[in-house]
């Protein structure tokens, strides 16, 4: 069996889009700064999840093939 070159190209792509979200996070903070603590607590936990919704699809496709 041929290894796949989708996991480690997909690899790439999850640290490619963790990066990516940190920087636009990290971009924020001084915005952010401003805010009351709980919004800012709200804020980082909504952003903490939100990257791992692309997650699925990229790892059915690095899986799958399709």
């Amino acid at each position: 069996m041929t290894p796949s070159w989708r996991k480690p190209i997909g690899t790439l792509l999850i640290l490619l889009l963790i990066a990516v979200w940190v920087v636009l996070v990290a971009s924020l903070s001084e915005t952010i700064s401003g805010w009351p603590v709980l919004a800012q607590m709200l804020f980082y936990a909504i952003t903490g999840i939100i990257w791992i919704l692309p997650m699925k699809p990229l790892l059915g496709w690095m899986e799958t093939g399709r």
